[in-house]
């Protein structure tokens, strides 16, 4: 059968989701344990492969397996083998065809900022530090140019490999919670670093160090080198991802 998964985990200690040999990997983690688990070679699928750093709360998997356990069972057997840092939300059976990355989906991933005169020694890992005061309407009306589908080549990694960098950005939101302000975007995909060199480039906006005109300018000029900084991974999280 095959196994569809929910995965959360904080990417602290985590040279990202997938395999690499430079350091231990969430999606080594699941196949180490799961073939344990399951006394069978297990590969799982990964639906999003979040970088070094980046952190999940709603990350997708699946994987085949002869096992007898219940599939819903699985997540509750997993997680007694998990380190503290990465549990299972969710574990179901699913179509045989199913794959996590070959569907249409949305994901919606946030970002923080912790915005106050010093560091919040809690919030740390899980955001980054702003002392500078920022205007997050400016940072809104920079980001409504980002909304539809364009070419969005000027905000993502140079070394980024795909077949076009068009996407789809659906929508794109900030709220603050006390002195934590939170950009959230969804979309149907994603390019490599694009979320991290977004919010590079509207905090900027936000620091009044550029005019929210100028990200349509950026869009358009369709050129990593215009565009602003990769801010930490560290501030980022992939909240969830709907299957539609």
């Amino acid at each position: 059968m095959r196994v569809k998964l929910i995965v959360a985990y904080d990417g602290t200690n985590y040279c990202g989701w997938q395999i690499q040999d430079n350091g231990i990997t969430i999606e080594e983690v699941l196949n180490r344990e799961l073939s344990r688990l399951l006394g069978e070679e297990i590969a799982v699928i990964g639906a999003s492969r979040t970088d070094s750093g980046v952190h999940a709360l709603g990350n997708v998997a699946v994987f085949d397996t002869n096992t007898r356990i219940p599939a819903e069972k699985i997540s509750f057997a997993l997680n007694q083998r998990l380190p503290d840092d990465i549990r299972i939300q969710e574990s179901c059976q699913v179509a045989e065809d199913f794959h996590p990355r070959f569907c249409d989906t949305i994901k919606t991933y946030e970002y923080k900022i912790w915005n106050a005169r010093f560091p919040n020694p809690v919030v740390r890992l899980y955001s980054k530090f702003v002392y500078y005061k920022i205007d997050i309407e400016k940072m809104q009306q920079a980001a409504d140019y980002l909304i539809g589908e364009h070419d969005f080549k000027s905000f993502c990694s140079a070394r980024t490999q795909v077949e076009t960098t068009v996407r789809h950005v659906t929508d794109i939101s900030f709220r603050h919670e006390g002195s934590m302000i939170i950009m959230q975007i969804k979309g149907y995909g994603f390019l490599y670093n694009m979320v991290r060199i977004i919010m590079g480039t509207l905090l900027k906006c936000g620091m009044g160090m550029y005019e929210p005109e100028r990200v349509k300018e950026i869009l358009e000029a369709r050129d990593r080198g215009c565009a602003g900084p990769k801010v930490e991974a560290c501030g980022l999280t992939l909240v969830g991802i709907e299957y539609l």
